[in-house]
């Protein structure tokens, strides 16, 4: 029995095994408020480019010190608004995945923000290369802290190892034959979630002595990544037997 408080999240009905899942109303209405953040993020990002190009780049002022301080400034606050916009994107697929059998909308959900972060430097910076009334030594300077902004927020833009729909209705399946019914615990601190209070990982994360449990789906709605790859681990150590091993012979 673990000594730490546990906190019931509030759930919607528990799926059965087999059934897809589906994120909390709680985590939808979360992931769209911060897809449109990150969308308004983008076009800040999009409108500093454009203001760039055509009120400094093209304007036919004197490429002075000051322009090229305005060129630069310019520069890092379109890679932090695109950053910024990207890591809100990609919190939002975690807390609403895109389906793997999807191929195009899985990739383009998944890949926009380096698509979005790409949109708002590739032309700058080829204005920059190609701008006549810029020196060379200009052009080394503003286009290459362009494309080392560029790569590096583009970078950060992109998804590695996406979640899928497919990927929380396999884990929600492992939980429902595991124990018995879609039920799992967690802590603010922890990125996984486990399959009893007991798990020794489990009371390791718990720093302020609270544990969490609701469903599959609950998890995901606190910002935890996936189900902890030691289910067979915790299993033992919390005494339980897979609900869906075949039961004991009684005969011989």
């Amino acid at each position: 029995m673990t000594d730490k408080k546990v906190v019931r999240v509030e759930s919607e009905d528990k799926p059965e095994r087999g059934s897809e899942w589906a994120p909390t109303e709680g985590a939808n209405a979360q992931a769209t408020k911060l897809r449109v953040i990150a969308f308004v993020l983008w076009l800040l990002a999009i409108a500093a480019e454009l203001y760039l190009i055509f009120g400094v780049l093209l304007s036919g002022r004197p490429v002075t010190t000051a322009v090229m301080v305005i060129l630069i400034v310019g520069l890092v606050i379109i890679a932090a608004l695109a950053i910024g916009g990207s890591m809100l994107w990609k919190k939002a697929n975690r807390l609403d995945p895109a389906r793997k059998s999807e191929t195009v909308k899985f990739f383009v959900q998944n890949q926009l923000g380096a698509l979005m972060t790409l949109l708002a430097f590739l032309p700058l910076i080829v204005v920059i290369l190609l701008d006549k009334d810029l020196s060379k030594g200009q052009k080394a300077l503003a286009g290459g802290i362009g494309i080392v902004l560029a790569l590096v927020a583009t970078f950060l833009g992109a998804d590695f190892n996406p979640p899928s729909v497919e990927q929380y209705t396999q884990e929600q399946n492992s939980v429902i034959d595991a124990v018995g019914e879609d039920h799992v615990y967690w802590t603010k601190q922890g990125e996984v979630f486990h399959i009893c209070a007991e798990a020794s990982d489990l009371q390791r994360e718990s720093r302020d002595n609270t544990i969490y449990e609701g469903t599959v789906a609950d998890a995901h709605a606190a910002g935890k990544e996936r189900l902890t790859l030691k289910v067979d681990q915790e299993l033992k150590q919390c005494g339980l037997e897979p609900a869906n091993a075949p039961a004991p012979s009684t005969t011989g």
